[in-house]
């Protein structure tokens, strides 16, 4: 996530630039939302509600990156896998606890 970061904040200007940051930030705000609501929190309930746009941003931001540069958009696409992972776990674990 770092390197893909770097790369973009380094390689793109004006707009894009902006908008892939902006994604970015709110990518990584979800991550912490969906930390404290699944772990810190203890609820399935509230990490399902906050997994779905956090996976939905990641994307965003790939597509963001995407134009700029390639690579920071491939970059973070075994993060995208690892987070619809989790949410298939976060799902398991709620239909299991009911």
């Amino acid at each position: 996530m770092g390197f893909a970061l770097w790369r973009v904040a380094m390689l793109g200007e004006g707009a894009a630039r902006r908008r892939a940051l902006a994604a970015f930030a709110v990518q990584l705000a979800l991550n912490v939302g969906w930390s404290f609501a699944f772990f810190a929190a203890q609820s399935p309930l509230l990490g399902m509600i906050e997994i779905v746009p956090f996976l939905v941003s990641i994307l965003w931001t790939i597509a963001a990156f995407r134009p700029i540069d390639g690579v920071a958009a491939a970059l973070l696409c075994p993060y995208a896998a690892w987070v619809a992972f989790a949410a298939v776990l976060n799902a398991a674990i709620l239909s299991l606890n009911g």
